[in-house]
């Protein structure tokens, strides 16, 4: 079992040092307010009085904290302490930053990681949680069966932007999804269709068909190459127009209908109504 702090006792912070106590590891906490140590002091975590005192208790080093000012703040003056430790930031923030940090990290002879925790504090240590990390990946091996405790650690290569970047493109996929979903469930209760009964055949859909063209329009992005041999763009407007059709006669917003059919108009009048629903990238990021 390995030795970890986690600076920063907020619900994921004490989330994530309540996870490594479950897998058996030794953890020493720090917060500001010091009563939110409690809890996990009653589980058998070491509180330490002092950030520099956390810093210096581990290895590897743990922070979930408001933001990177807050983080770099907290870590000031304590540099030489982490010097030769991994740090492990997940808190939330932009690539930018987590680049700014990765060569602020490197400075001072700190191992770093950047992450980003793809999941709520609940389920932080449940099957199917996954964290994405980016950095060093020298460190990443060396404490992977330990951050394993949290969920499925996902290596994305070296530059430590990259799980920032991942997190926020995969926030606007859940948001979307989430969005369409609430469409959907706001149709069919229109018609008396409860959305317990309408989503397990959401989720049926989205992780069979929705996956398979996610898998089958990547490589068409990528090539900026799409042969329509699925569904054409002209179809996939015939069948918004359903949609948006069903929407107003039930008196169901149509703001995100519109938003895709505008998107494909725009494609078809560039004379692309022939291609795939891929071709809409060069509609999206212009």
């Amino acid at each position: 079992m390995s030795h970890v702090t986690v600076l920063g006792l907020g619900s994921m912070g004490s989330a994530l040092a309540g996870s490594f106590l479950s897998a058996g590891h030794q953890v020493t906490v720090w917060n500001r307010t010091a009563a939110r140590a409690e809890p996990l002091v009653a589980r058998g975590a070491a509180a330490a009085a002092t950030a520099g005192e956390a810093v210096a208790a581990a290895p590897l080093v743990v922070a979930c904290v408001l933001d990177y000012d807050a983080l770099r703040t907290l870590l000031a003056g304590h540099e030489a302490a982490l010097a030769g430790r991994t740090l492990v930031n997940l808190t939330s923030g932009s690539p930018e930053q987590a680049r700014e940090t990765a060569a602020w990290a490197a400075g001072h002879g700190i191992a770093y990681l950047d992450g980003a925790i793809m999941n709520t504090p609940p389920h932080i240590g449940a099957p199917g949680t996954m964290l994405l990390y980016s950095g060093d990946p020298a460190a990443l091996a060396r404490h992977h069966d330990t951050l394993a405790a949290l969920g499925d650690p996902v290596d994305l290569g070296e530059d430590a932007g990259r799980a920032g970047l991942y997190d926020t493109a995969l926030l606007g996929l859940m948001w979307a999804t989430l969005g369409g979903w609430l469409h959907g469930v706001a149709l069919a209760a229109a018609d008396g269709v409860p959305a317990t009964e309408f989503t397990p055949v959401a989720n049926r859909w989205l992780s069979g068909a929705v996956a398979g063209f996610l898998s089958a329009y990547a490589p068409q992005t990528d090539a900026r190459s799409y042969p329509g041999d699925d569904a054409t763009l002209d179809v996939h407007l015939a069948a918004m127009q359903h949609l948006l059709h069903a929407s107003r006669d039930r008196g169901v917003d149509t703001a995100l209908p519109e938003l895709f059919a505008r998107q494909t108009e725009r494609a078809i009048a560039a004379g692309h109504g022939a291609d795939s629903y891929a071709r809409l990238i060069e509609v999206i990021a212009k």
